[in-house]
């Protein structure tokens, strides 16, 4: 699977936990815009893909 990013104010292409540019990790929802980040040019990066029944 190939790295996802997304910077803040995308919308999100694939459910799941990621990595905030401070370390922590945040659930997104696809389809829904990032949040912001402390500063600009900072990404978040799917670290678990939320799994669904039949995967």
């Amino acid at each position: 699977m190939a790295k996802i990013t997304v910077k803040p104010g995308e919308t999100v292409p694939v459910s799941g936990q990621y990595k905030k540019p401070d370390g922590n990790e945040v659930t997104l929802v696809k389809g829904e815009p990032a949040p912001p980040s402390p500063k600009s040019g900072q990404e978040f990066t799917l670290v678990d893909k939320t799994k669904h029944k039949g995967d």
